[in-house]
């Protein structure tokens, strides 16, 4: 069976296991204890601030994060290779995600030297700023009981911190990580119905006159700020349109999930006036909403 696929299905539940990964996975542990099924929480960032840019071009960042319950699934048989299960939310697909090389679970495969038959049902947009990809890859190297945080800083700078979970407060390039009391929250997410590169996001906050590269400029505040805002909304004015019916509708500020498209707000549906709300539509566009928890840290 070739497994270097994308798959396409349809499933109306976000969290980490279906009752179906949950039956495929039954019974399938092969790799000494290690579950055969890993969770892959989003991530999101309560604030933002870039330092600068090193001169190997990468940039030097000081952020909090927090996982929620808004995750992938990875399932692991015996074999080898990839399949890639659509289970994007709104039917917003999977953005050209790739099940060859360049994805970050292959490449975690190849960093840890394991091999497995993986089965990644896949909820996370690419390009939200929510983390999927180097969750997924940290789910890889809990599964092959790998916890080093410079390891995982070679397959990205958000790896790290998905391989602990929790909240946590990062700075260099993601890979120094400072672990925060944890904090139940509840948040609505918004899922624009279209991606954003965080490299170009970067490239953009590059060009940016200097009054614009931060947001929080000379005020105390830091909490829900975010440096990469400005540039996001630059290089894609949509995400304007999507940020200003998502605050119409709840009568707050929404903000920026890491280097965008994905936005959100503190608080639960029925705090925010979104209960039964599902989706927000923008003529003939449509961006689900979910209410996501804060989970705990997944590694020690």
């Amino acid at each position: 069976m070739n497994h270097d696929k994308v798959f396409i299905a349809k499933s109306n539940d976000l969290g980490c296991a279906s009752e179906s990964s949950q039956f495929a996975a039954a019974g399938s542990s092969f790799k000494g204890d290690s579950p055969a099924m890993e969770c892959a929480y989003a991530k999101l960032t309560l604030s933002l601030r870039v330092i600068g840019r090193r001169d190997d071009g990468y940039h030097t960042i000081e952020a909090d994060l927090i996982t929620v319950d808004f995750a992938d699934t990875l399932i692991f048989e015996r074999g080898t290779g990839l399949q890639v299960v659509d289970e994007v939310p709104g039917g917003l697909g999977l953005r050209d995600i790739s099940a060859g090389r360049s994805n970050l679970v292959n490449k975690a495969m190849a960093v840890v030297g394991e091999t497995a038959a993986v089965r990644l049902l896949k909820r996370i947009p690419a390009g939200a700023g929510l983390g999927g990809g180097s969750a997924d890859a940290a789910a890889v190297l809990r599964w092959a009981g790998y916890k080093s945080y410079k390891m995982a800083s070679r397959l990205g700078a958000d790896v790290p911190f998905c391989l602990m979970g929790g909240m946590a407060h990062v700075s260099g390039m993601g890979e120094q990580i400072s672990r925060s009391l944890f904090e139940e929250s509840t948040f609505v997410l918004m899922l624009p119905p279209f991606g954003l590169e965080t490299g170009r996001v970067y490239e953009q906050w590059d060009r940016l006159p200097e009054s614009l590269r931060h947001l929080s400029g000379n005020s105390d505040r830091t909490d829900f700020v975010n440096d990469l805002e400005p540039a996001a909304l630059r290089l894609e004015p949509q995400l304007e349109l999507w940020k200003e019916a998502f605050g119409n509708a709840t009568g707050l500020e929404p903000h920026m999930a890491g280097s965008g498209s994905a936005w959100f707000i503190k608080g639960s549906k029925v705090e925010l006036g979104l209960e039964g709300r599902t989706e927000l539509i923008i003529k003939d566009m449509r961006a689900p909403i979910l209410e996501v928890n804060s989970v705990p840290a997944v590694s020690a």
